[in-house]
């Protein structure tokens, strides 16, 4: 649709929730999406896109507030892209978040549910993420032409989150509610130390600049991990951003960088080089200790990691005698947290630095009943694996938004554990996979976890009994 053929349709009610966290409306039959508005709003929509069954809008003005409508937290809000939901009260945010995880399962997996059980909401609504990952770009997101003609070339620098759907746009981040300080007071000191110091930033599009990413993780032990991403290595620039780092910032207990000089902003594959303090940082959980590298995957809401998994081993209801295999280990979380309960656990993980960190977790935390293995799940997961490593009793899934290939659901029906616990980001494909094992396998109990506040996402635990 050309700038042109837009129109501006007005006085449309906001009817409902839909996936990805915009809202749906209906206009002479047909499906419009519209981000950042709640049910019961009555906006004028400006038509953006419009395909076969449904179109895409954006909202013009808002003609009536909903009553549910309340006023967002973030001064960055209906730009930034995330928390995306802060328009609606919590217990609103967690009533849609329940009933996506019904439509997703009954629509897509197309198999009969069991009564699900009331979603565990988040005690912090605000700096509940342990992680955060910021992005350098020398040509920020500016709103208007206006504003960019006033603007000095430093004016122009920024990091922060990229925009939706817009890999090379930058929005600038003044404040973050998702992290706890030091992550805001980190990332303004970097950014301004880079302007003073004439530090290039990177530039998204032409692929140049040396400042590219940063990631701050945090955990309940007091540990503060800083990792900076760099296009290329200047050890000069480097050393001295990293030295006032440490001046300025002495709680932060491991300091790191990263050479990328690739396509992508991806750091699994590249060497992470440690600038001052440990290799990892430790988090806590029910008197076991877990250390997270650099590249380590760990759940990014730590005190509903804990509820989570809690859940995950109700739902596997182990006696001891068991073998369980726990896919998608990441650093051994599940499978340390299982392992008092079980006769053994085996973990895959595709990222071989996650294993090493779980095997180190293993050892920390004296339990010598788990097995790690690093590489392609689909590849190692084979029937020749399982005869040599005795056949599992009960499985856990915990995969990337993906969800599973469809190899590993075959050898899960070959397999036939007596329980699957399917841990998943993403309702949506969970639902598919599901579907792929309900010849062999009933859903007998549900239970929605909500870890991002303010998102649409939701954790979602199903567990699977063999029929």
């Amino acid at each position: 649709m050309s700038k042109r053929e837009k129109e501006i349709i007005e006085s449309v009610e906001i009817e409902d929730i839909a996936a990805e966290g915009k809202a749906i409306a209906h206009v002479d039959g047909k499906v419009v999406f519209v981000p950042f508005v709640v049910p019961g709003d009555i906006v004028d929509i400006l038509i953006v896109s419009k395909r076969k069954n449904y179109m895409e809008g954006v909202v013009q003005n808002l003609v009536k507030p909903s009553d549910l409508r309340v006023q967002p937290f973030c001064s960055h809000y209906g730009i930034c892209g995330g928390c995306k939901w802060q328009l609606l009260p919590y217990s609103k945010q967690l009533e849609f978040k329940q009933q996506q995880v019904y439509d997703q399962l009954s629509r897509i997996g197309k198999v009969q549910l069991p009564a699900i059980s009331s979603i565990i909401g988040s005690e912090k609504e605000l700096y509940y993420r342990n992680k955060l990952e910021f992005t350098f770009s020398n040509k920020r997101w500016i709103e208007t032409n206006k504003e960019s003609e006033a603007l000095s070339e430093d004016e122009r620098l920024g990091l922060g989150f990229h925009i939706t759907d817009m890999f090379d746009k930058v929005l600038d981040i003044k404040q973050c509610y998702l992290q706890r300080e030091p992550s805001n007071s980190i990332r303004l000191f970097i950014k301004d130390y880079a302007i003073k110091n004439k530090i290039p930033f990177f530039n998204l599009r032409d692929q140049n600049g040396i400042l590219r990413n940063l990631i701050i993780r945090t955990a309940s032990t007091g540990d503060l991990m800083v990792i900076v991403v760099l296009f290329y290595e200047n050890k000069y620039l480097i050393n001295k951003l990293m030295d006032e780092l440490i001046k300025r910032f002495p709680e932060i207990t491991s300091l790191n960088y990263v050479i990328n000089n690739k396509k992508n902003d991806s750091i699994s594959d590249l060497s992470v080089i440690k600038y001052h303090g440990a290799d990892a940082i430790h988090e806590l959980m029910e008197g076991l200790k877990f250390k997270i590298g650099p590249k380590s995957f760990f759940q990014t809401n730590s005190e509903q990691a804990y509820k989570l998994y809690s859940v995950v081993r109700d739902y596997a209801s182990l006696s001891g005698n068991e073998i369980v295999f726990d896919l998608y280990t990441g650093t051994g979380t599940i499978a340390l947290f299982l392992a008092s309960r079980a006769s053994k656990v085996i973990g895959i993980e595709y990222i071989p630095e996650a294993i090493e960190d779980a095997r180190v977790n293993a050892m920390e935390n004296d339990v010598f009943n788990c097995s790690f293995y690093a590489g392609d799940i689909k590849k190692i997961l084979t029937l020749e694996f399982v005869k040599n490593n005795g056949h599992p009793d009960v499985i856990i899934l915990d995969p990337p938004r993906a969800g599973i290939h469809p190899d590993i659901a075959k050898v899960i029906v070959e397999t036939k554990p007596s329980k699957v616990v399917y841990v998943s980001c993403n309702p949506a494909t969970q639902a598919r996979d599901i579907s792929l094992m309900s010849e062999f396998y009933s859903i007998t109990a549900i239970q929605p976890v909500d870890m991002f506040p303010h998102t649409h996402h939701v954790e979602n635990v199903v567990k699977l009994e063999l029929k």
